[in-house]
């Protein structure tokens, strides 16, 4: 299958994907359909000499066959992405693994869980737009923002929230490959939003306890 998204690597990345895919079929097909017609139609009932222009109130038919259909495509678009859109937007899988990501012009806050392995609290232990975590692990994300609407988004997997002043929203992933994933911020934010990126680490289980060792633990101290 043609490819245009980055590589995914999140476990609920395939359902966004096989929701993207259909609906980018549909439209291209609809896209060709639409235009196809409209250059048989210029070239059909183009001005011709002798030719006189007839009035036409239209068809009954065709007008509730070209209503009908869309609308029946659309409700069974939203009845298919129903259960994605739940699983990813109004459950949070148990986990005791969690950050606290503050958005602002123009970078990340990341904070971790300190000595108490409480988040909000004096012993958090912070980094600037760099995120590490371990592979195959549930990751709840409490999202924050001290000025504007930022949009916290890791196109590898399929993550994407906006982080809203005055609110704490949260949100998950688990990532199921190691690698590092560019983390931008996908809302115009400012005159410097363009250079509000991050980063996201993901570890084997192994590296991340000797990232956290050397760099968690003695800061919590």
């Amino acid at each position: 299958m043609l490819r245009w998204l980055p590589e995914d690597v999140s476990t609920y990345g395939h359902e966004i994907d096989s929701l993207f895919y259909l609906i980018y079929y549909i439209t291209a097909a609809t896209f060709v359909l639409v235009t196809v017609l409209m250059i048989w139609f210029l070239i059909k009932y183009r001005e011709q000499p002798g030719r006189r222009a007839i009035y036409n109130h239209g068809n009954t038919t065709l007008e509730i066959i070209w209503t009908v259909i869309p609308a029946a495509i659309l409700i069974v678009l939203s009845f298919m992405s129903v259960s994605t859109w739940a699983k990813i937007k109004r459950t949070v899988p148990p986990t005791d693994f969690e950050i606290q990501v503050t958005a602002k012009q123009f970078n990340w806050d990341i904070a971790y869980p300190g000595a108490d392995g409480k988040l909000g609290t004096d012993d958090d232990v912070k980094f600037d737009n760099d995120v590490h975590v371990p592979i195959n692990k549930v990751v709840r994300v409490h999202l924050k923002s001290t000025d504007v609407i930022h949009s916290f988004f890791i196109p590898n997997l399929r993550f994407k929230q906006d982080a809203v002043p005055g609110r704490t929203i949260m949100a998950w992933f688990e990532a199921k490959k190691p690698g590092k994933y560019e983390l931008p911020c996908a809302e115009l934010c400012g005159f410097g939003h363009s250079g509000m990126k991050g980063w996201l680490h993901v570890h084997s289980v192994e590296d991340y306890q000797k990232w956290a060792a050397e760099n968690l633990a003695p800061k919590a101290q």
